[in-house]
C-alpha cells in the first residue's frame, strides 16, 4: 500500500534524537514554558525572518488570539468584518467568530484556489478591517495584491499559513513574514508538524507580541498576576524538542515535495484529471497534491484496488457545514465545485521513485 503520507516513517529519522534530548528534558524538570519552547521560538523566527514567534496550543488559537489580541490594541472592534477565503479549512473561520469578528467569505481564484485578490477587493466594505490571506495547500497566496489593497485601505493583513512552512515568494521573503502576523499549526501531517497538536504566531509587530505573550498565558505576565482576559494556549516544550530537530530537515523535504509535484505535473497525462496550476517556483511548498476529478469517488475506489491511498482535502465547504448555518444560504459556485471534486494524491519527502512511478502509472491508465 502506497500510503497517503506515512507519519511513521517522517518522523523515525528523529527518533535517535527525540530519545537522547528526551532524557535531558525528563531530567531539567520544567515542562511549562521552558528553554525547549523559548528555544523553538527564536529558531522558528530567524527561520521565517521576523523579529518575534510565540508558541501556543495549535494553529486555530493562534489565528484567534491574534485577532483577540489586535481587538485589545483597539485595532480591531467586536463586530468588524473580516475578509476570509470561502475555499479553506473551517478553522480560519471559526478564529474570526470565536474573537467576536464577523467573517465575510469570498470566492477563491479558479486557477490557484487561493482567496481571489479581485473577490477581496469587491467585498472590502466601510465595515472591513482586516483580511486572512490562507496558504491554501502549501501555496502561497498573491501577497502582493493584498499587501497593496490592505495599505491603500487601511487593513491589518494576516496569514494563515498552517499550511505553507517554507513557502517563499520571488523576493525570497518567506511565509509567515508576508503581513502583520502570521499562524501557523504543526498538526503531525504538516510538513513541519509535531507528535501532537502545536502552533505558533510570527509577526514583526513589537506591542502584538507583547500582548500574544501575556494573552496566551491566562492574561499573565507575571505568576498570579492577571492584566488582561487570557486563554491557555501554550505550545509544549515536548512538542518545541521535537520541532526544533525537524526544523533543520524542512527545506530539504520541501524540496524534494516539490520533485515528486513536478513529476506528477509532468507525467500525469490522464485527461479526467485535472492538475493543479504552479509557476515552478518556491511559493509552494506542496502540505498535499491536490487533483480534481469529476467522479471522485469511483476514482478513490480505483486508487484503493490498486493499494493507493487518498484523501479529500475538503469535502464539504465551511459554508456548507452545519456549525455555519448563517452562511448556509451562501452560493458559492467555485468553492463548492472545487469541493466537490478534489482528491488529494500521496505526497511525502520519502516517497520513494517506484512508489512515485506507481501513482503516476496507475493514474494514468485510469
Amino acid at each position: 500500500m502506497i500510503k497517503f503520507l506515512d507519519l511513521h516513517k517522517v518522523n523515525q529519522r528523529f527518533k535517535a534524537d527525540f530519545e537522547a534530548e528526551l532524557g535531558r528534558f525528563l531530567d531539567g524538570g520544567q515542562y511549562i514554558l521552558g528553554d525547549y519552547v523559548k528555544s523553538f521560538e527564536t529558531n522558528f523566527a530567524d527561520y521565517c525572518g521576523t523579529k518575534y514567534c510565540i508558541g501556543t496550543a495549535n494553529g486555530l488559537d493562534a489565528l484567534t488570539l491574534i485577532l483577540k489580541s489586535y481587538i485589545h490594541l483597539g485595532r480591531l472592534a467586536p463586530n468588524d468584518e473580516v475578509i476570509v477565503p470561502a475555499n479553506t479549512f473551517i478553522a480560519t473561520i471559526l478564529s474570526v467568530l470565536h474573537a467576536g469578528l464577523k467573517p465575510v467569505l469570498v470566492e477563491p481564484d479558479a486557477d490557484t484556489y487561493n482567496i481571489s485578490s479581485k473577490a477581496v477587493k469587491e467585498a472590502i466594505s466601510n465595515d472591513t478591517k482586516a483580511i486572512i490571506a490562507v496558504h491554501l495547500y502549501g501555496q502561497l497566496a498573491d501577497m502582493n495584491a493584498l499587501q497593496a489593497l490592505s495599505k491603500t485601505h487601511d487593513l491589518l493583513l494576516i496569514e494563515d499559513a498552517a499550511q505553507a512552512h517554507g513557502a517563499l515568494d520571488s523576493s525570497g521573503t518567506i511565509a509567515g513574514n508576508l503581513s502583520d502576523a502570521a499562524a501557523f499549526s504543526f498538526y503531525p501531517s504538516k510538513n513541519l508538524g509535531a507528535l501532537g497538536d502545536g502552533g505558533a504566531v510570527t509577526t514583526n509587530d513589537e506591542d502584538l507580541m507583547n500582548v500574544l505573550r501575556s494573552i496566551h498565558n491566562y492574561g499573565s505576565e507575571k505568576k498570579y498576576e492577571n492584566e488582561i482576559i487570557g486563554f491557555n494556549s501554550r505550545l509544549d516544550d515536548i512538542q518545541a524538542l521535537f520541532l526544533n530537530f525537524k526544523l533543520k530537515k524542512l527545506d530539504e523535504d520541501n524540496a524534494k515535495r516539490r520533485s515528486i509535484a513536478l513529476r506528477y505535473l509532468d507525467e500525469i497525462t490522464n485527461k479526467k484529471v485535472i492538475l493543479p496550476t504552479y509557476n515552478r517556483t518556491k511559493d509552494h511548498v506542496f502540505y498535499v497534491f491536490m487533483v480534481r476529478v469529476e467522479q471522485r469517488d469511483d476514482f478513490r475506489d480505483y486508487l484503493l484496488q490498486n493499494n493507493i491511498e487518498s484523501h479529500i482535502h475538503y469535502p464539504k465547504p465551511p459554508h456548507k457545514q452545519n456549525a455555519l448555518t448563517m452562511f448556509n444560504q451562501l452560493r458559492l459556485p467555485i468553492t463548492e465545485k472545487i469541493h466537490d471534486t478534489c482528491v488529494s494524491i500521496p505526497m511525502s519527502p520519502l516517497m520513494t521513485n517506484g512508489e512515485i512511478d506507481k501513482v503516476i502509472q496507475v493514474i494514468n491508465a485510469y
